[in-house]
């Protein structure tokens, strides 16, 4: 490729000649962005497609020049440009020895390559500049196995991983201008917070689906993108129409219990096809599998887990009925919320032997940390009794008193013999 077409494309994304717009910031990621890069390790920006992985490198970019990092010190390639030609890893060389003819910056750079996974190799190229110490590399990939296999070997110990999400409920108030950093904000705004959380659960966290029109368009775009380029082009799946079968299944099926035997049934394909095509939704961010709690490894393996998608925009495109689904996608949104937080592997669901079920169990050590039921409406008796005896036998065998229901707009706490029962508006949990 011709040295002056890859100097016209990278002086398109770069700061070298003028400012770049980075939208609004999301702070807690540019921390923690900040924080990793002081390690000196490689680090990787992971998450679904159109999550802000971008747009977030380009917010760490503009602190660096705004620290006083000359903007030719700083090198961003997005290899989403399709100006490029061919993605090989002599085209990265090519690129970086261009950057450096060039630009001619100082001997240590600040190197940016985004939507990397399009590149066979380029764990080898991150690898030889970061032992060397010629560059702080920073990497961002639409698939959680970017270094499964060779590139797990190659760059084993030598990077850190920060993982983007959708926007979290209170990202998408400050979205639109709505800050909460008190409770006489959260007062003062409830009527806009119940609304937009309306919106929130039909639209979803998609940064540009929050801002812009027209939205269900855009999700279209997106499920597509996620199916077409993570899983299809870079599994090469030939079965087009069949995983995108699947992937509408899971989007629709969102919080329940599933079977790969049962699935493999409805979808006619194998057993083995089936587990494939899900951990590549899986690997694609699309969906999360939560396990049953179990102290024994083998039963969580054994047992069914339950779907969850990664936003409710998505769940929204293949399942629309949404007045009829408010518990299901506020189920949705707190296993979210909480896989955020505390990692999917922290994350379970509770099932009795008489097929009693808690939705979540929090654990994020040794013991469980919390118990969470979540409940739309609590207003039919029947319901609420059958919601809260498996929360108390779940909090008897687990030995566990946090217990807490999510619900539309219930706030008390209620005594049920010697345990307490805390709860909680869903805006009001997403908002603590």
């Amino acid at each position: 490729m011709e040295k002056t077409k890859i100097m016209g494309i990278l002086d398109d994304w770069n700061f070298w000649s003028r400012d770049r717009d980075a939208g609004l910031v999301r702070k807690e990621y540019l921390q923690n962005l900040t924080a990793l890069a002081k390690t000196g390790q490689i680090v990787e920006v992971l998450g679904v497609r159109r999550s802000g992985k971008s747009t977030i490198l380009l917010q760490y970019i503009r602190h660096l020049i705004k620290e006083g990092v000359d903007p030719k010190n700083i090198l961003y390639v997005n290899f989403e440009d399709l100006r490029f030609e061919g993605f090989t890893l002599e085209l990265l060389n090519q690129i970086y020895e261009t950057y450096l003819e060039y630009v001619q910056p100082n001997p240590k750079q600040y190197i940016f390559l985004d939507e990397i996974q399009k590149v066979n190799g380029w764990e080898k190229f991150a690898r030889t500049l970061h032992e060397l110490k010629k560059a702080h590399i920073f990497v961002s990939g639409s698939n959680s196995k970017l270094l499964s296999g060779k590139i797990s070997s190659v760059l084993t110990g030598r990077h850190l991983d920060l993982t983007i999400f959708p926007l979290e409920f209170r990202e998408f108030l400050l979205f639109k201008s709505i800050e909460i950093k008190n409770r006489l904000d959260l007062i003062s705004n409830r009527h806009k917070i119940n609304a937009l959380l309306n919106e929130y659960l039909q639209y979803g966290g998609f940064p540009l689906v929050c801002l812009k029109e027209p939205k269900k368009e855009l999700l279209e775009t997106y499920f597509e993108d996620i199916i077409n380029k993570d899983i299809i082009e870079n599994k090469n799946i030939a079965n087009v129409s069949k995983i995108k079968s699947l992937a509408k299944f899971y989007l629709t099926n969102a919080g329940r219990r599933i079977s790969f035997n049962s699935i493999s049934k409805f979808q006619d394909l194998s057993l083995d096809t089936i587990e494939r095509y899900s951990y590549y939704l899986e690997e694609a961010y699309l969906i999360n599998f939560i396990k049953k709690f179990s102290y024994s490894v083998k039963e969580q393996e054994r047992t069914m887990s339950i779907v969850y998608v990664i936003d409710n925009g998505l769940r929204n495109l293949v399942s629309f009925k949404f007045s009829e689904d408010y518990g299901w996608l506020y189920q949705n949104v707190v296993a979210n919320t909480l896989i955020k937080k505390y990692g999917k592997n922290k994350i379970f669901y509770w099932m009795s032997e008489t097929k009693e079920e808690v939705d979540f169990v929090v654990k994020p050590s040794l013991k469980p940390q919390q118990l969470i039921q979540v409940c739309y409406t609590l207003s039919d008796p029947i319901t609420k009794k059958r919601e809260l005896s498996a929360l108390l036998k779940a909090s008897k065998e687990l030995k566990c008193k946090n217990l807490l229901v999510i619900t539309e707009n219930t706030e008390e706490e209620e005594k049920m013999g010697n345990k307490k029962i805390r709860y909680m508006p869903l805006w009001k949990w997403l908002l603590e």
